[in-house]
């Protein structure tokens, strides 16, 4: 009998172990064409709402569209291959350094302000709001969750895009975006173009509104090691933040570069 209860234990005990390595349910399949998106939506929508995520967000996410314009910004970003000089000129680097500089003496109490609360000079958010929407000009025309739900179930970068729809969904249900929230081909969002795992985490009020980004810029920055006084060229303190804020080191020293002249007010983008 003792020996049958042992043999029984171990089936149960190997019935058990068997069970904890069995794969769990299959999440939303990826897929690299339109022909699988309102499948994928449905399966994606049932996981969402086991997570939490409100019916409004949900009948949102159910009338977005394949974002085929994304997909091919999304396969074609070739201007960070560009030597920084090229990329200078393509971005118009002069323009921004010129119109960040008027920018920063018109609106010195804000960049005043901004500075005093994280540390963050003038020219780097000024260079980043330049190249990111030429200072709130093209802020894009895209449908936010289209593209970011598109992305998400796209099978080049999923992990890191259903991470970025969880956060935009959260903010529909919040109201702080919609399902009709314009931005750019990622899903950007704003004057300094945010994603929404960013304005989760760092942002301060309505993105469309200048001061508003300006400060979630600064708090993102800061976030990520900003030391106020230090200096924020390549090598030095804080161009680790830079670093953080995109991941093209062309996009990371363009930066840099305009920021310096925008702080210092002398010299040329062809200067360096």
């Amino acid at each position: 009998m003792i020996r049958g209860r042992a043999v029984a234990g171990a089936v149960v005990g190997a019935m058990a172990l068997l069970g904890c390595l069995a794969p769990a349910a299959e999440a939303a399949q990826c897929g690299s064409s339109p022909a699988g998106f309102e499948a994928w939506k449905r399966e994606f929508s049932a996981e969402a709402q086991g997570k939490g995520i409100g019916q409004t967000a949900l009948s949102a996410l159910m009338q977005t569209n394949y974002a085929s314009a994304t997909i091919a910004a999304d396969r074609g970003q070739r201007s960070f291959q560009l030597t920084l000089d090229q990329f200078l000129a393509k971005r118009g680097a002069t323009t921004i350094v010129a119109k960040g500089r008027q920018l920063k003496q018109s609106q010195a109490a804000l960049f005043a302000s901004i500075q005093q609360r994280y540390g963050v000079p003038p020219g780097p958010l000024l260079a980043i709001w330049g190249m990111e929407t030429g200072f709130g000009s093209q802020r894009g025309n895209q449908n936010m969750l289209s593209s970011i739900a598109t992305l998400a179930y796209d099978c080049r970068r999923p992990e890191f895009f259903t991470d970025q729809l969880y956060a935009a969904l959260k903010l529909v249900d919040r109201g702080t975006l919609s399902g009709a929230t314009r931005g750019s081909m990622h899903g950007e969002v704003g004057q300094t173009q945010f994603m929404p795992k960013n304005i989760l985490a760092y942002g301060t009020g309505n993105l469309e509104v200048a001061a508003n980004a300006l400060n979630s810029t600064a708090n993102f920055l800061k976030a990520h090691g900003w030391r106020a006084g230090a200096g924020y060229q390549p090598g030095e303190p804080n161009f680790a933040a830079i670093e953080a804020w995109n991941a093209a080191g062309v996009y990371q020293k363009a930066i840099a570069l305009m920021g310096r002249q925008i702080d210092e007010g002398g010299g040329t983008a062809a200067s360096r």
